[in-house]
């Protein structure tokens, strides 16, 4: 819970660099209270019948879009990627899987371009 909250409090920080553990406790977190919010809008009957989202799960997506795509790239700044491989994302399944693999990797030891290594 605290590399969530840890996030949450580099809110607009597209600078620096997220260690792999970092990035995959967020996006744990993300998942089980996304899991949450769509159960919320199935118990309060807002959830849409087609899709099962309703107004609670679209604002915590809105509310958490700008530290996930951060933490993205702080991540990408890791393994001395630039953040705008982020835009890989947008080709559909090949894209994904590249930036799986890229998200998977082992950051660099020493320091890089974008700053001390954050172990």
């Amino acid at each position: 819970m605290k590399w969530f909250l840890k996030v949450l409090n580099q809110y607009a920080d597209f600078k620096g660099r997220a260690r792999r553990k970092e990035f995959w406790m967020y996006v744990l977190f993300y998942l089980i209270f996304s899991i949450v919010a769509v159960s919320l809008d199935s118990a309060f009957g807002t959830a849409d019948p087609i899709t099962g989202y309703g107004i609670v799960t679209y604002l915590y997506y809105l509310a958490l879009l700008i530290p996930s795509i951060a933490v993205a790239a702080r991540r990408l700044h890791d393994i001395n990627k630039t953040g705008w491989l982020i835009l890989v994302g947008i080709i559909p399944v090949i894209g994904w899987i590249f930036l799986l693999f890229l998200y998977a990797r082992e950051g660099d030891a020493e320091e890089n371009r974008f700053g001390p290594s954050p172990k």
